[in-house]
């Protein structure tokens, strides 16, 4: 993939460290690109990792999270692969690993990771830990992700309510993390709708986004703090995204800021262009003229024979005696193969804020 100065979508991240004075353990890293230079499909790639470890450990666990993902993925062909994804979480998981075993400060860091990809209109995610993806279409926000938690596995089993999970000792217990022994496996669940089975939620990857949709990546500072249909009239309220981030920011921190906070914010502008990318479809162009050039020929065939039968220089055949044999003489009419319609300019969005390597956090 080529790194490009100017997304195709609109993007602004925020992040804060909270008002208990500890330090920013939060990462997060957003970028533009296009397949290549003939192929100028735009992409936009996005990844929050919220880390975990004592001391300096969760800053250095979610800032190797961020860039090993980020480079991996960066270093791809730009189509979508559930290996590639699966490849650099293993990648940033054992670099997590590898400095935990030989530095005794970083001794037991971990991180989090939520990623976002998003070819041209098309939504691809994968996660691993709590850190969320949101999708807000309309009047609705929905969870595409799914925790990695205790107290999620115990609302799976009935053992708890989602109101219990708020307030439940367990409520920061993950069960998945970059850096852990065995790496882990990211989650392909795609939930556009509450209840989906896993099988379908998987094959809900490649779902295509909707002009005005909004993409939200945050970390547990957030939503430990400010509820879903907060988040959602939060961001329908704001003129734009950066006062959409910074509001949801502050409202978690005037509730407390216990932790660390991160929003990404990823919108689909309202007259966002759907570029076509099927190769060959030259070819198909190709295709559709030849056919339209011998209609032509074929309609003027017609005409000029029946001109010289008029004229009597032409002598009809005599008439076929069998209905079989006069349906095998018929000839089809032609087919005329679908032509693209152009698609209309559209102007140029404000440059996307790609604020990669965040390694440093504001105030």
């Amino acid at each position: 993939m080529i790194r490009t100065q100017r997304s195709h979508l609109h993007v602004d991240a925020h992040t804060h460290p909270g008002m208990t004075g500890k330090n920013n353990e939060d990462r997060y890293g957003v970028a533009s690109f296009v397949v290549s230079q003939k192929d100028r499909t735009p992409i936009v790639f996005a990844v929050l990792s919220d880390g975990i470890g004592g001391h300096r450990g969760g800053e250095v666990a979610a800032e190797l999270a961020v860039n090993h993902i980020m480079q991996h993925v960066a270093r791809s062909d730009g189509k979508f692969s559930r290996h590639i994804i699966e490849d650099a979480v293993s990648e940033a998981s054992d670099a997590i690993a590898k400095q935990s075993a030989t530095n005794e400060e970083l001794k037991g860091m971990g991180a989090t990771c939520a990623i976002v990809w998003i070819i041209n209109d098309k939504l691809h995610t994968a996660y691993v830990g709590d850190s969320r993806i949101y999708l807000l279409r309309g009047g609705r926000i929905q969870q595409l992700s799914i925790d990695h938690s205790w107290v999620q596995e115990a609302i799976e089993k009935g053992l708890i309510t989602p109101d219990m999970a708020h307030d439940h000792p367990n409520v920061h217990v993950i069960r998945r993390y970059l850096g852990s022994p065995v790496p882990p496996d990211p989650d392909f669940r795609l939930n556009l709708f509450d209840g989906e089975g896993a099988h379908h939620a998987e094959n809900n990857q490649g779902t295509r986004l909707e002009p005005n949709d909004v993409l939200l990546l945050c970390s547990d500072g957030l939503t430990d703090l400010v509820w879903n249909d907060e988040i959602l009239e939060i961001v329908r309220s704001k003129p734009n995204l950066k006062d959409a981030t910074r509001a949801l920011v502050d409202l978690a921190n005037q509730r407390g800021g216990h932790d660390n906070i991160t929003v990404i914010l990823v919108g689909v502008p309202a007259n966002i262009r759907k570029v076509e990318t099927k190769k060959g479809g030259w070819l198909l162009w190709a295709i559709a003229a030849g056919v339209g050039l011998l209609t032509i020929l074929a309609i003027a065939s017609v005409l000029v024979f029946n001109l010289l039968r008029r004229n009597g220089v032409v002598t009809p055949a005599p008439a076929l005696a069998s209905p079989t044999a006069l349906a095998q003489a018929e000839t089809p009419m032609p087919t005329t193969l679908p032509t693209d319609t152009p698609t209309p300019e559209v102007s140029t969005p404000e440059p996307t804020l790609t604020p990669w390597p965040t390694n440093t956090v504001e105030p």
